[in-house]
């Protein structure tokens, strides 16, 4: 469709606006192989007691987070004593560390351990047991302190669990190389059970629960527990520690600090209860460490990989973004677009998106940080995804502007004056959701790592699908580069634009964005992000379906980025 006022900035119109006309509707390494997933063969762990798995996250250099839920039997509400061991070996014979906790209900039978007095950069092995029952052996590593050959980072977001089958966690889980799994958002989705992405829901065995909306602690809780029920994400939980961040469905579509877009207060209460509500149920269900019990919204932290990356986990969602800008707004009463006052206030520098305490807790981790790479890991884009000013406005629609675009270039003379007037003119932000809708905040990021000579690379999701840009300041200076992964089951645009060719979307969004290198319109998958001292690459990997168990996967692109103020800047990786 043409874009025409007024325009929505939430996240399921994005893959719409990311394409923007009607016309739009009219392979690198890694081997294929062919997998079935985990969910294929397993109903369960096999241990009744232990029926969510278990899992680690938030390593450090001498001690992890051990993660497991007690399935109580029916009615119980009182505590219950869980045994832990850690050893050196999957067989659990060289224990290094045991110990027993307790849990109940008020905490939802979850379980986690700080286990500590580990050794730097080893691999270790760890299990539950409760009554003689002992759970499935998870295994999990501690960071590097000194300097380390590389590090491999796998990238999810955007997991919804009636949109399809995980089948890229199925796959991740099989990587035997991978230091940490980076989790940046949308782990799960809010949604009623007849909500986004359902359609396949019931054929595939994974409608909703609950089948209301979540807005209550134990809503939360049950939506976890059912996510936590599927055995490929158990697989993955067990097979490496996870470094966690929410986005907002955790919470609610489009949250900011005061509120979400599909939140109303008059229907279903203060939204400051439904945050405490679905903060609750994150922090009992997923193995991240509280960086400050005291303000459990609080989850910036950093995590150290020797001497090549140092991993900021950003907040770029709820503690103090401001209220998302909508384009419609801006339309008076003729339909007439104020550009200016557009422009200036997605520029304000009154406008937040990680707050003032935030941003200075970045800039004091990324002074003292002597790694060769700083890598943001959040949740949305902070690429510049901005549309020609022509296509925002209607004037022309993407397929005619990329059409042009090409015949300009190859012939100058050509093009008349109105479509000349088109293609210099400027480009406007249209997903306010983004960084796009917080420019002073993101200058001031870029500011930073410039300032302290650093090599900038971030990690994003939230989109569905997989995207590469060179990142540039307002005067265009190359700061550093931003890799987006594909999402694990939610819809792309190809749910959007099913009559058109993946390809031909992908290649319009690269003709129309500047900064845009690389675009993957239509497939689920993840990255494996591999850092060295002379490189950052990113390797692309999908499935070929989440609609059935048996599925394939392929590396179908890599890229990478070289560390220097002549480099920064996304290339191809050498044959």
């Amino acid at each position: 469709m043409e874009i025409k006022p007024p325009i929505p900035t939430g996240r399921r119109t994005f893959i719409r606006q990311m394409a923007a006309s009607s016309a739009l509707l009219g392979v690198g390494a890694g081997g294929l192989s062919g997998c079935t997933s985990t969910a294929a063969g397993i109903a369960d762990n096999g241990a009744p007691g232990f029926r969510h798995g278990v899992a680690s996250g938030d390593p450090l250099s001498d001690r992890v987070i051990l993660w497991t839920r007690i399935t109580p039997p029916h009615g119980h509400t009182g505590e219950m004593p869980v045994h832990w061991q850690m050893a050196t070996d999957p067989a659990m014979q060289n224990l290094i560390g045991q110990g027993s906790v307790v849990t109940s209900a008020q905490r939802d039978f979850t379980v986690k351990v700080d286990a500590g007095g580990l050794l730097p950069g080893h691999v270790y092995y760890y299990q539950f047991a409760i009554d003689g029952e002992k759970s499935v052996v998870g295994r999990t590593k501690t960071l590097a302190r000194s300097d380390v050959r590389q590090v491999r980072l796998a990238v999810f977001s955007c997991s919804n669990y009636p949109a399809g089958y995980f089948n890229v966690y199925a796959d991740a889980a099989r990587q035997d190389d991978i230091d940490a799994a980076l989790h940046i958002g949308d782990y799960i989705y809010e949604y009623e059970s007849t909500g986004y992405a359902c359609g396949n829901a019931e054929a595939l065995g994974r409608v909703s629960e609950p089948r209301e909306l979540l807005l209550r602690t134990d809503d939360y809780r049950r939506r976890y527990a059912q996510y936590r029920s599927d055995p490929d994400l158990q697989a993955v939980h067990a097979a490496m520690p996870f470094i966690v961040v929410w986005d907002d469905h955790e919470f609610a579509d489009d949250t900011w600090r005061d509120g979400s877009v599909d939140h109303k207060a008059s229907k279903y209460g203060p939204f400051e209860l439904r945050k405490l509500a679905a903060i609750t149920a994150y922090h009992e269900w997923m193995p991240i460490r509280v960086p400050d019990a005291a303000t459990p919204d609080k989850i910036y932290r950093s995590f150290d990989f020797g001497g090549i990356v140092s991993l900021h986990m950003l907040d770029t969602r709820l503690i103090a973004r401001d209220q998302q800008l909508m384009m419609s707004s801006y339309y008076d009463e003729h339909k007439h677009f104020d550009v200016e006052k557009y422009k200036q206030d997605v520029c304000s520098p009154r406008r937040q998106m990680i707050g003032r305490e935030q941003m200075a807790w970045l800039e004091g981790q990324v002074v003292r940080s002597r790694a060769r790479w700083q890598m943001l890991g959040q949740q949305v884009l902070m690429a510049r995804m901005e549309y020609p000013t022509a296509v925002v406005m209607g004037e022309c629609n993407c397929t005619d502007y990329s059409a042009l675009k090409k015949r300009a270039k190859a012939d100058p003379s050509c093009v008349n004056a109105k479509q000349q007037r088109w293609l210099s003119g400027t480009t406007l932000p249209c997903y306010l959701d983004s960084w796009d809708g917080y420019q002073a905040d993101r200058e001031q990021v870029f500011e930073m790592m410039q300032k302290h000579r650093k090599n900038l690379v971030v990690l994003a999701g939230d989109t569905h699908n997989a995207w590469a840009s060179d990142l540039h300041d307002v005067q265009g200076k190359q700061v550093g580069v931003e890799f987006a992964t594909a999402s694990v089951s939610s819809p792309g645009m190809e749910g959007a634009y099913h009559d058109r060719d993946p390809e031909d979307v992908a290649s319009m969004m690269v003709d129309l964005i500047e900064p845009l290198y690389y675009a993957q319109t239509s497939k689920r998958g993840y990255m494996i992000v591999t850092a060295s001292h002379d490189q950052v690459r990113c390797d692309w990997r999908f499935v070929d379906t989440v609609f059935k168990h048996e599925f394939t996967a392929a590396t179908e692109r890599s890229l990478r980025v070289l560390p220097g103020p002549g480099n920064r800047r996304i290339e191809e990786c050498p044959a």
